[in-house]
């Protein structure tokens, strides 16, 4: 928010004048700088919050910090207002998926040449960091972020024989074969319940297999889920889902049921999916649920996970640039993103990863193209109708992938 530096009143203006004059000046004493952060931060962590703002304004003589909480619901049309308004915040919180469409417009400061001013920035998680930059270039800095885990019943795990978590992809699917063919007699049993479509789930394999969604050549969007090791990840993601999914599982999306109803309804044996999945697998299993981390198909590495999360941005109205620098860096610092980990979050930076089982899967992430049309890519359900291709075998994985790769830059390279 543009701060107002209190205009000096002369003695000859009118007694209405100096009246009104005289109310602002009392309302707007030093500079403010107006930060917006999401309700989790008022609910979950406020002294983190306080601890920021006291060494920001101790460190910064006649500044104070206005923290505005906002809703997840609203806070983009909120924000979309202020700019129209030309009345921004200083600093936003940002979800991760919804930073690429204002850094492309380019409401957000490039904080590239700052970057070594925020602790651990060699060390960002990958998944945020991504979320961060736009052509080369970054416009915010990585808050914390949320995971993608196995909640599982230990229970019919242990049944098996199984009391360990598994240390690779392939001990995982011979667990869950296992564990299938002793479930049979349950009606659309699945041992891991995931949707098909359920892109964020298999995009993990291609990246685990070193593949990717798409890059930049010479200017120029470039599908490459063809690539080689894109096709390498992708057939292996094609053996594990056949191999543990019923399959009338390969057209739905993971949200239709949703995974955890599934596991409420004791239809599955383990979900993949955010680590808040414990939240809703029902009371009868209460007891009975663990997670682990995905393993990779490489023994001992997790899979790398789409990261949730946030990210803090300088919105480029703000007057205040260098001070909303400053109480970034305050707000993520080691002190407090260490802070942040006891709350049961997942810090920024690899080196203040814990041994939970979020921050162990967070270790290696992956995220989306950052291109301006990537929501395109996504509203127009190209990546759910290409897995639904090839799992149900109306096309082989290699053409599927080719198909996808065409549309996929044909819609990110829209002008």
């Amino acid at each position: 928010m543009r701060y107002r530096v209190l205009a000096v009143v002369a003695a000859a203006v009118a007694l209405s004048v100096v009246v009104a004059t005289t109310a602002q000046s009392s309302k707007a004493a030093g500079h403010t700088l107006t930060v917006w952060l999401q309700v989790d931060a008022q609910n979950g962590w406020p002294e983190l919050v306080t601890a920021a703002n006291n060494k920001f304004e101790n460190s910064h003589p006649g500044w104070n910090v206005s923290v505005q909480y906002q809703q997840w619901n609203d806070h983009l049309q909120k924000f979309d207002a202020t700019i129209a308004g030309n009345d921004t915040p200083d600093v936003i919180e940002m979800g991760n998926t919804d930073m690429t469409a204002y850094m492309a417009s380019g409401e957000f400061a490039n904080l590239g040449q700052y970057k070594s001013s925020f602790d651990n920035s060699s060390k960002w998680l990958a998944g945020l960091k991504a979320s961060a930059t736009f052509d080369g270039k970054l416009y915010g800095v990585p808050y914390y972020a949320g995971s993608r885990v196995i909640t599982y019943r230990t229970d019919l795990f242990k049944k098996a024989g199984f009391k360990k978590p598994p240390k690779s992809m392939a001990q995982f699917q011979r667990e869950l074969v296992k564990v299938g063919k002793m479930q049979r007699h349950v009606k659309g049993f699945a041992p891991l319940y995931v949707g098909g479509e359920d892109w964020f789930t298999a995009l993990g394999w291609v990246f685990d297999y070193g593949g990717s969604i798409a890059h930049k050549s010479h200017g120029k969007w470039v599908g490459t889920l063809a690539s080689k090791k894109s096709l390498r990840g992708l057939k292996r993601f094609k053996a594990f889902f056949r191999a543990t999914q019923p399959r009338s599982s390969a057209r739905l999306d993971g949200t239709n049921p949703f995974p955890y109803t599934v596991f409420s309804q004791g239809r599955t044996a383990a979900n993949y999916g955010p680590a808040w999945y414990t939240c809703c697998t029902g009371k009868k299993y209460s007891k009975v649920v663990g997670q682990f981390v995905m393993p990779s198909h490489t023994k001992g590495k997790p899979i790398p996970g789409f990261l949730g999360g946030s990210d803090l941005a300088v919105p480029i109205q703000s007057n205040a640039q260098a001070q909303a620098r400053a109480w970034i860096a305050d707000f993520t610092s080691t002190t407090n993103e260490k802070a942040l980990e006891k709350k049961g979050n997942i810090p920024n930076a690899t080196n203040l990863l814990g041994n939970t089982v979020n921050e162990r899967a967070a270790a290696r992430s992956w995220f989306v193209p950052q291109s301006k049309h990537w929501i395109d890519v996504q509203t127009g359900n190209i990546l759910k109708t290409f897995l639904a291709q090839f799992l149900t075998g109306n096309l082989s994985v290699k053409k599927a992938a080719q198909v996808a790769d065409q549309n996929i830059a044909e819609t990110l390279n829209e002008p």
